[in-house]
């Protein structure tokens, strides 16, 4: 008999989230006050934040560096999972997020941990010259730049260190041949998906937690 996985229901899901959540009560109140200041409601999902925690602390992680800040709260979850020492460089181009996200840094006492570059990430990593430098590469941004992102990172990120792109499901939409929500978005992961999952230097999986969580370990 072929052996199906468990489909999570809403009370499973529940059971989920309430035993395996990230959230902490600066990061529920990081939550309202983005909604308070306009900022889109997108964050990864509390159990993929306490995936990631656990991920980092099995590799001892040191420094990361995130694509895509938004109001900075998977970066705090992040920064949660780090030794003393531990550092985050995380990019991102709105001036509004980029505000936002360093008052909630500084609010919560993760200044020395994580320092937010104002900058068009596809230029910016194009850029850099900090060879195997990471431990855990994050990115959560623009869709169609996730290949740019991936050929300048890789040299950046360290042999064993890790990679995770979210919404591998391109919002549930990833199968749609004639999506009608995000179509340049949803073909860009599709294509990025196969992309990766071919790359000669990692060692791919695609986690089914929150949109699909896809992870690279470099070879």
């Amino acid at each position: 008999m072929p052996i199906k996985p468990t489909y999570l229901n809403d009370d499973l899901y529940q059971y989920l989230v309430e035993n395996f959540s990230c959230d902490t009560e600066y990061l529920l109140e990081l939550k309202a006050k983005s909604q308070e200041a306009g900022l889109p409601q997108i964050y990864i999902t509390p159990e993929q934040g306490k995936f990631i925690q656990t991920l980092l602390r099995a590799i001892g992680a040191k420094n990361i560096l995130e694509i895509g800040t938004l109001g900075a709260y998977s970066a705090i979850v992040m920064a949660d999972a780090l030794p003393k020492d531990g550092k985050i460089i995380t990019v991102d181009k709105n001036e509004q997020f980029i505000d936002f996200a360093q008052t909630m840094i500084d609010k919560f006492g993760y200044s020395d941990k994580i320092q937010i570059i104002k900058a068009n990430a596809r230029h910016w990593v194009k850029e850099q010259d900090m060879p195997e430098y990471f431990d855990f590469v994050f990115i959560d941004a623009d869709k169609p730049g996730y290949k740019t992102y991936l050929d300048y990172i890789t040299p950046m990120l360290r042999k064993g260190g890790v990679l995770a792109v979210d919404n591998a499901f391109a919002f549930g939409f990833i199968l749609e041949t004639l999506p009608e929500r995000n179509p340049d978005k949803i073909k860009s992961m599709r294509s990025f998906n196969e992309y990766l999952n071919n790359h000669p230097e990692y060692d791919v999986s695609l986690v089914p937690i929150g949109d699909g969580m896809l992870l690279g370990v470099k070879k």
